[in-house]
């Protein structure tokens, strides 16, 4: 009795690798694109890059300013006032660096924080379509590790944009 518990729980996973799966395919990134959300968060992160280039653009002239101003200086001038203007300069690119490198954290943080929400929307709606057509396996036609697509392969992308009101 033991033995043809044991042969059956081994041959029932064998029954599931028998049925067809159902695969499709969609193209992820057309219908993230398509979606009107998109056109939000963008405008949003442009808005954002646009303040971050003014302040970059106003700071650079100011190093501008006070880089010309520095070499105009006579020679006479003594060399600790030469050294303060120098250390100005430099205190001046410090802060221009450093507010270029919190705008690309910041634009990068932002952009994460804007599309995850637009993300998960499309991730239910594959989610949601799969479930109903009954879909084994969802790929995305666009990643690398999509090799080939047989002609026996559903895109489910329509679908997908239906789901979510797209067309």
């Amino acid at each position: 009795m033991k033995k043809i518990i044991v042969l059956i729980c081994m041959l029932l996973p064998l029954g599931v690798f028998a049925q067809e799966a159902k695969i499709a395919v969609i193209n992820a990134a057309e219908i993230f694109n398509m979606m009107p959300e998109n056109d939000a968060v963008e405008k949003e992160l442009a808005e954002l890059s646009s303040q971050y280039q003014s302040d970059l653009q106003s700071m650079q002239n100011d190093l501008n300013v006070k880089y010309e101003e520095y070499m105009k200086l006579p020679e006479t001038l003594a060399e600790n006032l030469r050294v303060r203007r120098q250390t100005e300069i430099q205190d001046l690119q410090d802060r221009i660096q450093n507010l270029y490198t919190i705008a690309q954290q910041d634009m990068e943080q932002k952009q994460a924080e804007l599309f995850a929400p637009i993300q998960e929307k499309l991730q239910k709606a594959i989610q949601d379509v799969s479930v109903e057509q009954g879909y084994t396996l969802v790929f995305n036609r666009l990643d690398q590790i999509l090799l080939y697509v047989g002609p026996s392969a559903i895109d489910a992308t329509p679908l997908v944009k239906t789901k979510l009101g797209l067309r």
